[in-house]
């Protein structure tokens, strides 16, 4: 039972630690080797798909750049290239056009490596792409990149659920935890005035029967 009272908890941090994985930007050190425009349908409201450039109409079938690239591996990933303006998530990207642009330079240069900065999951089976939101030039396959920005606001995230946690818990030692007990001494007040009425009746009972039978013998 103590398990059950932990299990909203438990989804609340499932549920965020899902929305943080997609949502924060991730960087991955990659060589491009092209980029290409595909018209798409996509659904009004689809979860996995921005918008088109902004200033344009947003309509439901439209093109959508991508960027190919290669890891040092050999293994290929695929990022959409799509504004996000001033909507969500709030990376306000305005020019995925400049960014295509950057792509197709870097693409002409077979030994640079980039840090491809985006967001998002590459999910084949449901074609989801990431978002690519910049591309910066980096020094080689190997180079070594901190995400300090996730490391900074994953760290506020855990100081404003620490301070609400004490908050909360000064709180309810305040105003939950005396009601409780008052309720609780109230019910064993209670308990222990239904046991003593209960003794007391099951006396007069035991006193009725032996009137009426009288007190057994002794030899």
């Amino acid at each position: 039972m103590k398990f059950l009272k932990h299990i909203p908890a438990l989804l609340l941090f499932i549920v965020g630690a899902v929305l943080l994985n997609y949502y924060l930007p991730s960087r991955d050190v990659v060589r491009i080797v092209g980029t290409e425009v595909k018209r798409i349908d996509i659904g009004k409201g689809a979860p996995f798909w921005d918008r088109a450039d902004i200033g344009t109409n947003d309509e439901a079938t439209r093109d959508v750049r991508f960027i190919n690239a290669e890891f040092p591996s050999g293994k290929t990933k695929v990022y959409r290239n799509e504004d996000t303006g001033w909507g969500f998530p709030p990376y306000f990207k305005f020019d995925s056009s400049d960014v295509t642009a950057k792509a197709q330079a870097l693409s002409k240069q077979d030994e640079q490596w980039v840090a491809v900065r985006h967001y998002g999951w590459r999910i084949r089976l449901f074609s989801i792409f990431p978002n690519a939101t910049s591309i910066k030039r980096v020094s080689g396959p190997d180079a070594f990149l901190i995400p300090w920005f996730n490391i900074v606001f994953i760290g506020l995230l855990l100081l404003i659920w620490f301070l609400l946690w004490r908050k909360i818990r000064a709180w309810k030692a305040k105003r939950i935890d005396p009601t409780l007990d008052k309720v609780g001494d109230s019910i064993s007040d209670a308990a222990r005035e239904v046991g003593e009425s209960v003794g007391e009746g099951s006396e007069k009972a035991r006193g009725f029967w032996r009137k009426l039978f009288g007190s057994p013998k002794t030899k």
